[in-house]
């Protein structure tokens, strides 16, 4: 019997963006895109400064590994210009993460891919996601409230480089067969 996960799509079109498996060539765009402290403040599984290396090693072993399904967002033009994907932990719902390079903030991008995997998962037949964001990062608490998710509490981010400051901790329900 296959898992929700293994029925999530290798990869996602939506009106103006590819969701694909991150690939070397999208290394230099993801690390001149994440490489930038704009970005970083956000962001609690990115390492700062952002090398070229660390791009390869986030698309030669974490985006592939098990505890991940990541998407590179591509604009229809070709160009890559952030990240997206589902985050698997033991005993948990699975997580929603994503980032775009600052040069596309507040053009909707986040919210067309988030809302493609959210879709997906939907699809494939998980029954709840989470997600979190960092108090003080308004524009991306907006991002998951208008893809649904609810706010069901608030505490230390419990994890990575913003471990211990203020998060709100989000949850959609999606009515899929997996629970948690």
């Amino acid at each position: 019997m296959h898992q929700p996960r293994d029925r999530l799509p290798a990869s996602i079109e939506t009106a103006r963006l590819a969701l694909v498996p991150p690939v070397p060539a999208h290394a230099p765009a993801i690390a001149r895109l994440a490489n930038n402290r704009n970005v970083h403040r956000w962001l609690a599984r990115l390492p700062f400064p952002y090398s070229l290396e660390d791009a390869r090693r986030f698309i030669e072993e974490i985006a592939p590994g098990e505890s991940e399904h990541c998407f590179a967002i591509v604009r229809r033009e070709g160009e890559v210009i952030g990240v997206v994907g589902l985050h698997f932990a033991a005993g948990l719902a699975p997580e929603l993460g994503y980032w775009l390079g600052e040069p596309y903030w507040g053009r909707g991008y986040a919210s067309e891919a988030a809302a493609a995997v959210v879709a997906a998962a939907r699809i494939a037949g998980f029954a709840t996601l989470r997600s979190r964001a960092l108090a003080s990062n308004g524009r991306s608490r907006r991002v998951l409230r208008k893809l649904g998710f609810a706010e069901i509490g608030e505490g230390p981010d419990p994890a990575g480089a913003n471990k211990g400051l203020p998060a709100i901790f989000m949850r959609l329900d999606l009515g899929g067969e997996a629970a948690r």
